[in-house]
């Protein structure tokens, strides 16, 4: 960690109020305040950027600090530091940031880096592209540390580029987009100081291009930037019942329809936030002014809020949301009941199916990866009660996109039956030997230099596995009856949910000094009645079984009792999410030459991918 001094301000203890309000730029309601008067160019800024474990500032953490101090358009000083969050980082920020949890095992911890990182910035003006984000965690560190929050404005270089680029120069705001438009000599890398570095140039150029419009003082760039809107801030006692508390909040119109579902763990202070015009989506200005009421739903935690939020979701399919108001809307991968089975994709699943997949086209890939690689038969002919199914071969070769299953001669019941259970083996996750046969098939692809052939197989296998593999994940958790789970509170309580075939039945928490048995106990006896469905889900709903899911798995989180065991099969498709995400990551590559991935779980021999 390296720092250069600060300059002393007055400061005063951060409160929950503190933290309703917008910051500077980043929330146009703040005024500059002290600094209105001073010059930009005397001015001392200190641009800051972080690294995380997610994007939830109250229950994620800081994983890396960075951060540039300038005055005059010259760097006196900079701040860059891993930080130790306490827990793993989930696979997918290590695959963003490239920061791993053996790098920050050794690193301070957040008590540590927080106050030198305050006293490094004292007396001068943050500025962040995203400042909310940024302001969000270092903000509710300093409040959970219970520190003095010394800055009274932040600027944020999002709502510059919104306010000062117009859409045809920059359609997007993006960090590496605007680097790119600027072409600034320091290129974001999703690593702390070095984005730190590139929002300063940023910074600098969008500066240049409002300095001939008299904008000289800090005053003159906070009075340019948007304005809230009168009537937004108007609303604002729309709020006052509002609980300090975990729940979900919906914005009613005025035939008292819902317009508008959310989740916050603060309830008051994320509707609050509504009101003071920092959201930049223009449907979200115009749902606030259409309502008339919000309602609150308080709950025990997080999990209990996000569940719920779904589910009203489902109920009121509110027109102002944009996600998960069709639950119901995916497509599965079944196995039909036929004399000669086939996989057909349709919307209803039974206990021979694999989803729900998104798009329809997706669960057709899949469909044709496993019937590919099983050889079921693909044509749609109504066999009935026949005694063969034969779709013939030219030649002993299958035609461009004929059947799987043709062959020379006519295939019965029992040659075609052993098909039929290696599909759905696959499917159980009961063996896997099927995705060894195309994951050899592959490399002999690419050995033979047919790489784009490779790199079409490359692609549909990896959707295929991931659909195999979170099917089957869900679904191991979606068998178990009932499960009571315990995770630790933030002030040494516990959270509780009462799980039953995948749905939340029930949640609660005990708070330090409570007996946690006796919560558990009431919990459990008056816990919703789940009545399984057919289908491998049991009838949940996949987002609420993946959040349900991912909370029970988390670091710190105990079973406090269970009915059934919580286990994946044998062959499941999960130990190959290494090689899916590999696969993955190779596609998005904007240059393709050949190179072997990591071996296959489940063979010796190299799987391969095409990478940079």
């Amino acid at each position: 960690m390296t720092r250069t001094g600060g300059e002393a301000c007055p400061s005063g203890q951060l409160t929950f109020a503190d933290l309703e309000a917008a910051d500077g730029a980043a929330g146009p309601d703040a005024s500059a305040g002290e600094f209105s008067d001073r010059a930009l160019f005397d001015t001392t800024l200190v641009v800051v950027d972080l690294e995380t474990t997610g994007s939830d500032p109250a229950n994620d953490r800081i994983t890396e600090i960075g951060a540039v101090k300038i005055r005059g358009g010259v760097v006196i000083g900079e701040f860059a530091t891993l930080v130790d969050p306490g827990r793993p980082i989930p696979p997918q920020i290590v695959t963003l940031t490239g920061i791993t949890t053996a790098m920050v095992t050794d690193a301070p911890r957040i008590e540590s880096v927080l106050p030198a990182f305050l006293e490094f910035a004292r007396g001068a003006i943050l500025v962040a592209h995203n400042a909310r984000f940024d302001m969000g965690f270092l903000r509710q560190n300093a409040l959970r540390l219970h520190l003095d929050w010394p800055f009274s404005l932040s600027l944020c270089t999002v709502t510059m580029a919104r306010r000062i680029l117009s859409r045809d120069e920059a359609p997007t705001v993006r960090l590496g987009h605007l680097a790119e438009l600027f072409r600034v000599s320091v290129r974001p890398t999703h690593r702390a100081l070095d984005d730190a570095r590139a929002t300063v140039e940023v910074f600098h150029k969008l500066l240049e291009r409002v300095g001939n419009q008299g904008i000289s003082t800090v005053g003159d760039l906070t009075s340019y930037l948007p304005r809230t809107d009168p009537r937004l801030r108007a609303k604002r006692h729309l709020a006052d019942h509002a609980p300090s508390r975990p729940g979900v909040y919906l914005f009613r119109g005025p035939a008292d329809e819902v317009l508008y579902v959310g989740t916050a763990v603060d309830l008051r202070r994320r509707v609050l936030s509504y009101f003071n015009g920092s959201d930049p989506r223009r449907r979200i200005a115009e749902m606030v002014l259409l309502a008339r009421r919000v309602d609150v739903v308080e709950c025990s935690h997080a999990l209990e809020a996000a569940v719920r939020e779904l589910r009203l979701l489902a109920a009121h399919a509110p027109a102002y949301n944009r996600r998960s108001t069709q639950p119901h809307k995916a497509w599965w991968v079944t196995l039909t009941e036929e004399r000669f089975p086939r996989l057909k994709v349709g919307r209803t699943p039974t206990d021979e199916s694999i989803g729900p997949i998104a798009n329809r086209n997706d669960a057709a890939t899949v469909a044709d990866v496993i019937a590919a690689a099983a050889g079921l038969r693909t044509c749609t002919t109504r066999l009935g009660a026949s005694s063969h199914h034969w779709c013939p071969t030219e030649d002993g070769v299958r035609r461009p996109g004929g059947c799987h299953a043709a062959a020379a001669r006519p295939q019965t019941v029992p040659d075609y039956l052993p098909r039929v259970t290696a599909a759905r083996r696959l499917m159980r996750g009961e063996a896997d030997d099927l995705l060894d046969r195309l994951t050899e098939r592959l490399t002999d692809l690419a050995e033979a230099q047919m790489f784009e052939t490779a790199a079409r197989l490359r692609d549909r296998l990896a959707l295929t596995i991931d659909a195999l593999a979170r099917c089957q994940r869900l679904a191991a958790l979606c068998a178990v009856a009932e499960i009571v789970v315990a995770r630790p509170d933030d002030e040494r309580g516990w959270h509780f949910a009462v799980v039953r075939h995948g749905r939340l039945a029930a949640a609660g928490r005990a708070r330090r000094g409570v007996s946690p048995m006796p919560v558990v106990d009431a919990l459990v006896a008056s816990a919703e009645t789940v009545i399984p469905a057919p289908g491998p889900l049991r009838g949940a709903p996949a987002e609420e079984v993946a959040l349900i899911y991912r909370w029970i798995t988390e670091p710190g989180a105990r079973i406090v009792s269970s009915t059934d065991p919580i286990a994946l099969p044998a062959g499941c498709a999960e130990r190959r999410r290494t090689w899916s995400q590999a696969a993955r990551e190779a596609r998005s590559a904007p240059h393709r030459t050949p190179r072997t991935a990591p071996h296959s779980p489940s063979s010796g021999r190299p799987a391969t991918r095409l990478a940079p």
